[in-house]
């Protein structure tokens, strides 16, 4: 019979429901910040569910908001949640739910995407990385504002093994409007298949959790959203830096419905672009008329290797971006039609 009331143990006390505490504060979703509620709590319920057992854990949960989510997370036996939220006018509802769980929640006013995310927990919890991950989590209804600029950050820190990955292995279970939960997850060939798709996956498992229909929101969204979980990988399917690795993705789908080498090229000078994408090709043995939708990781892997390889032989190549190199040749040609045009106006 203890069991029993250990687990109840961890359940808050009477509160008011989360639609309450909108009202009670005049809290409204504001647009420009892509705010959307999740006030059920049988689905707050269900996404913790995907986190796995977060009795005793360390949690950080990302834009709480109103708290939804952040009950559910209470509630699940959370020892220690830290939540970290940029609009003030929510503060004062998290507060309430700190004196309702007394020493569990810690309250950050600040933004996700500054955060010193490894100074926020005691360097006890760390795991080694080939080891099981870490009692630490990070969950989050996102705002589609963040969601992609923030998975992109945490997979670099994930790369280079910082941030809350410097515990080690950290779990993540956040939402992402559908049609990014859909990149995130898809498979070599699909429509979807995306440079989130090969970011994410060469250094995590992605799995897609459920969907959730947008009118369980408030306001209700224009589209559905996905509950994604990643683990991230012991041993990343690609071994290159990070940044060197995401050039080369975010160059080949540039084109998305052409061959890949199209995009491939734009890696280079155009002084000596087709014969080093030409080069770069050969050494990765991949056919050039394959599209950047059908390569699969090992292909990334093989192109990096390349790339890697001939940027070792001239280190200006990493440095090279085509889009800079676009930005100036337009800065340079807008100069020369406004000289122009200040000598043709001096002229007369």
């Amino acid at each position: 019979m203890a069991a029993p009331h250990k687990l109840a143990s961890f359940r808050l006390p009477p509160l008011p429901t989360v639609g309450e505490l909108i009202k009670l504060y005049n809290l409204r979703a504001e647009k420009q910040l892509s705010q959307n509620f999740l006030l059920d709590l049988r689905l707050t319920d269900k996404i913790i569910r995907q986190a796995g057992n977060l009795r005793g854990a360390h949690v950080c949960e990302v834009g709480p908001g109103p708290g939804g989510l952040t009950r559910s997370i209470l509630n699940a036996g959370a020892a220690d949640l830290l939540v970290v939220e940029k609009d003030s006018r929510f503060i004062p509802g998290l507060k309430l739910l700190s004196e309702a769980a007394p020493g569990r929640l810690r309250i950050v006013h600040g933004d996700i995407l500054t955060y010193r995310m490894d100074r926020g927990f005691p360097a006890k919890i760390s795991r080694r990385w080939d080891d099981d991950p870490p009692n630490l989590h990070i969950i989050g209804n996102l705002p589609f504002s963040v969601s992609t600029p923030l998975i992109i950050k945490w997979l670099e820190h994930v790369a280079n093994r910082t941030g809350p990955f410097s515990f080690g292995r950290t779990q993540l279970t956040l939402t992402f409007q559908k049609e990014v939960a859909e990149r995130l997850t898809a498979s070599t060939g699909s429509r979807q298949r995306s440079r989130l798709s090969i970011m994410s996956q060469y250094l995590c498992t992605v799995h897609s959790c459920f969907t959730i229909p947008g009118r369980a929101f408030v306001p209700k969204p224009e589209v559905d959203v996905g509950v994604i979980h990643f683990t991230p990988l012991v041993q990343p399917q690609i071994q290159h830096p990070f940044k060197l690795v995401e050039k080369v993705v975010r160059n080949i789908f540039q084109f998305r419905r052409k061959h890949f080498y199209k995009g491939l090229e734009k890696l280079f000078p155009e002084a000596c672009r087709v014969e080093l994408t030409q080069e770069m090709i050969q050494m990765a043995d991949i056919d050039p008329t394959l599209r950047s939708t059908e390569l699969k990781i090992p292909h990334f892997r093989a192109l990096c290797e390349a790339y890697a390889h001939l940027c070792s032989q001239d280190s200006s190549l990493i440095n090279y971006e085509y889009r800079e190199e676009l930005r100036q040749n337009h800065q340079e040609r807008r100069s020369k039609l406004l000289d122009g045009n200040m000598k043709a106006k001096t002229a007369k």
